[in-house]
């Protein structure tokens, strides 16, 4: 892992690396007095996985550097650092990954990277891994075990997509026949619809050995919201990652959708 530590007090800037190293031993740390010159490295083809910089900065202000990284190198984690909290605000409609206080702390420090790891794909397996895996943003996609699930039916997957919609709600049938072709679900030929669709996804739950995410109860369908690692509900608990994974687009393919994604781009 290579990181980038910047500010522009020398003092402040040897015991953040302290700190980083701390938190990193095997990581390879780079610092700078300056914004331009970790930029001019950038510019170069110098990739950091993650930048520790303070906000005032001569020259280029933490800020402003930070969004010309992110033209460079979108997959940089960048941390602010700074004793100010007010560029809290700033910092994240920039979409940093970050927002760290001064003194660091190596324990804040680990967290950052943790997550930087994570993202990169050097987290250990673990129970994590055991998740339905499921991808809202732009086309809705389900993985198991890093292995797209399969549907035999398109609506079976907008079924699914439905019910991560509704974030654990419970739902009738009235509501999902409603979502999906804007009909009456009291009908008896939209109810069988409904329930063919219930069991078809059930079966290929199943046969992942996922059968456990649904809940279906006196005539409501829910799922199981913990057994899932989904962008959006990741986003919504304020995770860095998932919201600079975020284009505006939700589940692209579903109008009933549109509702949903208006709220997030707000």
């Amino acid at each position: 892992m290579k990181i980038f530590v910047i500010d522009d007090e020398e003092a402040v800037l040897r015991e953040m690396v302290r700190t980083v190293e701390k938190a990193a031993c095997d990581a390879g740390i780079v610092s700078f007095t300056r914004c331009s010159d970790a930029l001019n490295e950038v510019e170069r083809g110098c990739r950091p996985d993650a930048v520790f910089t303070d906000i005032e900065m001569p020259g280029i202000s933490g800020l402003e550097f930070a969004v010309k990284l992110k033209a460079l190198s979108p997959d940089t984690h960048i941390i602010f650092v700074t004793a100010y909290e007010q560029y809290a605000i700033r910092a994240f409609k920039i979409k940093a990954h970050g927002y760290l206080l001064k003194p660091l702390r190596t324990e804040d420090v680990q967290d950052e990277l943790k997550y930087c790891m994570e993202e990169q794909g050097l987290k250990p397996a673990g129970d994590d891994d055991n998740r339905l895996q499921i991808h809202c943003f732009g086309h809705f996609e389900v993985y198991c075990h890093g292995k797209p699930v399969i549907f035999e039916r398109n609506q079976t997957r907008e079924l699914l997509a439905y019910l991560v919609d509704r974030r654990g709600a419970a739902c009738t049938t009235g509501q999902i026949s409603l979502a999906l072709w804007e009909e009456d679900g009291g009908k008896g030929a939209v109810q069988q619809r409904i329930r063919n669709l219930i069991s078809d996804l059930r079966k290929t739950l199943r046969d992942i050995g996922m059968e456990d995410l649904i809940i279906r109860e006196h005539r409501h369908l829910a799922i199981r919201t913990e057994m899932t690692d989904c962008d959006y509900y990741r986003m919504l608990e304020g995770d860095m990652d998932a919201l600079n994974s975020y284009h505006g687009e939700y589940m692209k393919d579903y109008s009933w959708a549109e509702l949903t994604n208006a709220k997030l781009m707000k």
